[in-house]
């Protein structure tokens, strides 16, 4: 690959960039180091929300763009704003999770609140996939809908991640997009919005097209990403569907995958 062929880094967090706990190898942190330094911008593109990632790009370094939310916000880390975000109607959220539990059973979810402060909220019985990550206990699910958000968040007891987002695709219909994006985490958004949505937004802001944007992942959320990108990378550990339509696999996060890639595209010799 020749060096000069990306001047955008897109990049996943949580089973990409980041390790298992939640940090940055002094590897990875070298690798966006020099693609930087070859002219490359680095984008985090994460279904986390705006205030879940903020202290993480302060770590990375990352003062510009970022893409939160699954695609929902673009949220700009120096300026401490939002510059674009799509909430989900609460009426549409509570319809879509009446449809799926007719079908499964009992649900358990949790929410994002819109903005650059907005809380999770969990009810009862909701367990996040992410334990360091704050989150705000209420005693009811109505309590969930009480300021505008970003994304609902699903868990079943049974069902596998698959299973139960296999079967809200089905029902929700129209009304939500339907992601899963990493253990436990099966969530509804915005129809229509993805992260190539926010990808794609952010990539005009920084007047970077497409044909130069490679782009890391492992969950089947970061397919519309990849989709988009010129150059799509998966882990090792990649969720099978996003290994399916990946250009190239990579090894682990663990194991510095996004470091492996960026060092032979922007080599020095």
């Amino acid at each position: 690959m020749d060096r000069t062929a990306y001047s955008l880094v897109a990049t996943d967090l949580d089973g990409t960039l980041l390790r298992g706990d939640d940090t940055v190898s002094d590897r990875s942190l070298a690798a966006l180091a020099r693609a930087a330094g070859a002219g490359a911008r680095h984008l985090v593109v994460t279904g986390r929300p705006a205030p879940r990632v903020r202290s993480l790009l302060e770590r990375l370094g990352c003062t510009g763009l970022a893409v939160c939310g699954q695609g929902a916000q673009v949220y700009d880390a120096g300026a401490h704003r939002m510059l674009w975000s799509v909430t989900l109607d609460r009426e549409l959220a509570e319809t879509a999770l009446g449809k799926i539990e007719a079908e499964v059973g009992q649900l358990y979810a949790a929410v994002d609140q819109d903005g650059v402060d907005g809380l999770t909220l969990i009810e009862p019985g909701y367990l996040m996939p992410h334990p360091t990550l704050p989150a705000v206990r209420v005693d009811r699910r109505d309590e969930l809908w009480g300021k505008p958000i970003s994304k609902v968040l699903l868990r079943h007891p049974d069902l596998s991640d698959d299973e139960l987002a296999a079967t809200a695709r089905a029902v929700v219909g129209s009304l939500a997009t339907v992601t899963m994006s990493g253990p436990g985490t099966v969530e509804l958004q915005p129809c229509g919005i993805t992260k190539a949505t926010g990808l794609a937004l952010a990539a005009e802001r920084l007047g970077v097209s497409r044909r130069r944007t490679i782009a890391f992942g492992d969950m089947p959320n970061d397919i519309p990403m990849f989709d988009w990108a010129a150059h799509g990378v998966a882990m090792a550990g990649a969720h099978p569907e996003l290994k399916a339509v990946a250009d190239e696999i990579t090894t682990t996060n663990e194991d510095d995958g996004v470091a492996v890639v960026l060092e032979r595209i922007f080599s020095t010799s």
